[in-house]
């Protein structure tokens, strides 16, 4: 394992509300040119004929501080005129799309018509609403995330929002993954000579974080350094999204093992939260190193708790 100093180089993967926290935490601790931020694409999809990265977006405006935090997603002082007037004419009104938020889907869409790749738009949008970090899309290729369902395969946009996750799950599986490549500041940030961790934030494993770990020849790239897992399973609950209903509806348990036991011999590191502190010689067994900590991340001063308790755990560990 590479030695982990001050000028130590972490990655987070993330998906969109729950990574997006503990990615504000690490973004408070690290330099800038420390941290590599690689946001799921799997959620990408067109609609009304504008270029929608919901992932990316939660991270560009959690970081600008910028996002809705009752909603958790979204804009703040938000308002919803267009999305009105969409309705009355009798357009598609069931993905809600903000008048402020209209702003950078726009302008997403132009530039890539343009011929700009993903990963230089959303440096610009970036730049443009002054973030210092670097938030970088895990493909400039096409990735749909299909979900597998009891009323056919559904676009996850469309379970998600659509469908308000009702339809029972039975599996998922990656259009266009075969022939995608990772972004090439993704493929850099693997190749960082003072790689300290890939951290795994707590998103959904199976359309947050699965989508990223598909692109081939990524989980290769992966096994030089520590690969760490934050559970986004709490005492059996998820605290934001679908996962603990697809876990119940995939036959597995819905516990903080169960995610462990996902991801599998390719981590190293699994993060519990307290309640589930009785769950840490199990996965110990398996030959997965645990923290045991909070990770209910409420406030900024949680975020930031997290992070550094595994920063310096990732330095334990180094060492």
């Amino acid at each position: 394992m590479p030695e982990t100093t001050k000028l130590a180089h972490y990655i987070a993967l993330s998906g969109g509300v729950g990574g997006a926290k503990l990615t504000l935490g690490l973004s408070k601790i690290l330099p800038p040119e420390c941290l590599s931020i690689i946001a799921n694409t799997g959620d990408d999809f067109e609609h009304l004929g504008l270029n929608i990265c919901p992932d990316i977006d939660t991270l560009l405006y959690t970081l600008s501080d910028l996002n809705n935090k009752t909603l958790g997603w979204g804009r703040a002082d938000e308002s919803w005129q267009f999305m009105a007037a969409l309705k009355e004419l009798g357009g598609e009104s069931w993905f809600q799309l903000g008048d402020k938020d209209l702003a950078l889907h726009t302008l997403r869409t132009q530039l890539l018509k343009e011929g700009h790749s993903l990963t230089a738009v959303t440096r610009q949008l970036g730049q443009r609403l002054g973030i210092n970090n670097n938030v970088i899309p895990m493909s400039d290729d096409p990735v749909r995330t299909i979900v597998k369902t009891s009323t056919g395969e559904l676009p996850f946009q469309h379970y998600f929002v659509r469908e308000q996750c009702q339809p029972t799950v039975s599996g998922f599986h990656f259009d266009g993954i075969e022939s995608a490549q990772a972004s090439t500041p993704f493929l850099d940030a693997l190749q960082q000579p003072q790689l300290a961790a890939i951290i795994i934030c707590p998103s959904n494993p199976f359309v947050s974080i699965d989508p990223i770990l598909s692109l081939p020849g990524i989980r290769e790239k992966m096994q030089t350094t520590n690969v760490i897992a934050v559970s986004p399973i709490i005492g059996g609950k998820a605290i934001k999204g679908p996962a603990a209903k697809m876990m119940h509806e995939l036959n597995m348990p819905c516990t903080a093992t169960a995610v462990c036991q996902h991801y599998g011999q390719f981590i190293n590191g699994f993060v519990l939260d307290t309640v589930d502190a009785d769950q840490a010689p199990a996965i110990e067994s398996l030959g997965i190193k645990t923290l045991v900590t909070n990770t209910v991340m409420t406030s900024l001063d949680d975020r930031i708790q997290l992070a550094k308790t595994i920063q310096h755990w990732i330095i334990q560990l180094n060492n």
